[in-house]
């Protein structure tokens, strides 16, 4: 099997993906990247910002600027944490108010996308991706 067309196949996939997406979050004023940050907050509540990129798997300089667009646009709050150098990320009533519409919006993208796939497919898609991952030995 050719793995590199493979996962070639997948990155572009991802990418016509997020191209769609960053479409629908538009009427918002947002992109896929800052959408991934609200879905985040939203289902695990307050986190601290190495908490995000962490969980993200995101450079921390990535997303600490998204950080800053996102509370300059009023979708998030950053707050000192328990010591002066952590930051704790919270929504803002705007966000909390606006994610029902966001993600009714954002719904209806993802089932164009995965229109094509049966709701088995869907199960075998997700059960293979959460099986991805690189084991490193530090």
């Amino acid at each position: 099997m050719d793995t590199s067309h493979l996962l070639h196949l997948y990155n572009q996939k991802l990418r016509l993906f997020q191209n769609e997406l960053n479409i629908t979050l538009k009427k918002f004023g947002l992109f896929h990247s800052q959408w991934t940050i609200l879905y985040t907050l939203y289902q695990k509540g307050k986190m601290t910002q190495t908490e995000i990129w962490q969980y993200l798997k995101v450079e921390a300089p990535t997303i600490t600027r998204t950080l800053v667009r996102l509370e300059k646009n009023g979708w998030i709050e950053r707050k000192v944490g328990t010591d002066k150098r952590e930051r704790v990320v919270t929504l803002t009533e705007k966000a909390e108010s606006t994610y029902l519409d966001i993600i009714e919006a954002v719904k209806q993208t993802e089932e164009m996308f995965l229109n094509q796939l049966s709701k088995q497919e869907k199960i075998a898609l997700q059960q293979l991706l959460e099986k991805l991952s690189i084991e490193r030995d530090e």
